[in-house]
């Protein structure tokens, strides 16, 4: 049961490791890409469901909108995180919904108590006696106090929990991205976030250095098929200075893939204008196979706030205990339309060859 289930990220991840999904989504222009994916997908807002209308989801996830916490720490930010941490020890409590509903539209900004929706579905869970098996949720880092609260609570209702930040290129995504990742686990005494399987991107160090049991970091190169070596020149400017805007090589992976991705310029070592990224390539950038239907609206957008698949599969797998996904299964991520027995086939050629 995947909530705020955006274009699809998290859901090709696990309909990849052969988990059933279904996901709720307010957007419109996301809802069409997933439909053209051909993932279960309901158009609503998800505070108009609850569990009860999913019976047989064993397995929640999300990743709710969160603007309003990053400038956490001071001023609005701030504001939102006390008020956020104070409605959690109510829902605790177990106070009506209905008032705590009231209240919560009170708030100068409603995406602020949106980040509470994953622990009302979880709570409501509880109470009717069916427990998700796992929870796995994932937002930008000023989110992870509000996940430190959420393993508080869980862990009083029988679950072992784990939250912390993952960088997405330590997991083999061709993108520098930070994302705070939390996962609980029922009936089990110990649940942990994925480890690292690629070294941490440090500009102006080699990516062959750093420690010898991780794979080097991947680059946009390994993944756009472009047969030259280009630059990216940010949209944005270091510092919030216009004049120094960041730069990447195609031999680094990207930075951060944003909503405005297409206004990032392309060029060659020596200057020359190149053609920006198409919606493939920024999909592929964010592990996407190269094939997603990409449809509707600002579909930009749509990639920049998407969960990277591939660290999706390795969030997956830890949430539910399994081995690290497969180097087969991560190849599955590069083609949406790769058959069934396609995937077999590849899995069965990897065995035999002792991978």
């Amino acid at each position: 049961m995947d909530l705020f289930a955006g274009p699809g990220g998290l859901d090709v991840a696990a309909e990849k490791l052969g988990v059933a999904t279904v996901g709720v989504e307010w957007d419109p222009a996301a809802c069409t890409t997933r439909r053209a994916a051909g993932l279960a997908t309901i158009q609503g807002d998800v505070r108009d469901y609850g569990p009860a209308d999913f019976p047989d989801a064993d397995v929640l996830a999300g990743g709710p909108p969160c603007q309003t916490f990053t400038v956490a720490g001071v001023g609005a930010g701030r504001k939102a995180l006390d008020d956020v941490l104070a409605f959690i020890k109510r829902m605790v409590a177990r106070e009506p919904r209905a008032q705590i509903d009231q209240d919560l539209a009170k708030m100068e900004d409603e995406r602020t108590g949106l980040v509470l929706q994953p622990l009302r579905w979880a709570l409501e869970a509880i109470d009717s006696g069916k427990p998700y098996k796992a929870i796995v949720l994932e937002q930008v880092p000023a989110v992870l106090p509000v996940w430190q609260a959420y393993a508080e609570v869980l862990a009083a209702e029988g679950y072992a929990t784990d939250f912390g930040l993952l960088k997405t290129e330590a997991y083999g995504v061709p993108q520098t991205r930070r994302r705070a990742v939390f996962i609980a686990r029922k009936d089990t005494q110990k649940v942990e976030l994925p480890e690292a399987t690629h070294r941490a991107y440090r500009k102006g160090v080699e990516r062959t250095e750093g420690d010898s049991r991780l794979d080097p970091w991947v680059t946009m190169g390994d993944v756009l098929q472009r047969p030259y070596t280009f630059l990216v020149i940010s949209n944005y400017g270091t510092g919030g200075d216009p004049k120094l805007r960041g730069r990447r090589g195609s031999w680094e992976p990207s930075a951060t893939v944003t909503g405005k991705i297409s206004r990032n310029r392309v060029v060659s070592q020596s200057g020359e204008e190149l053609d920006r990224f198409t919606h493939s390539e920024a999909g592929c950038l964010q592990t996407f196979p190269r094939d997603y239907p990409w449809s509707g609206r600002d579909i930009g957008q749509q990639i920049g706030n998407a969960v990277p698949p591939r660290l999706a599969m390795h969030i997956l797998s830890a949430a539910f205990d399994w081995e690290p996904p497969s180097k087969a299964a991560l190849r599955s991520l590069e083609s949406w339309t790769m058959s069934e027995k396609e995937a077999t086939e590849a899995q069965a050629a990897e065995v035999a060859a002792g991978v």
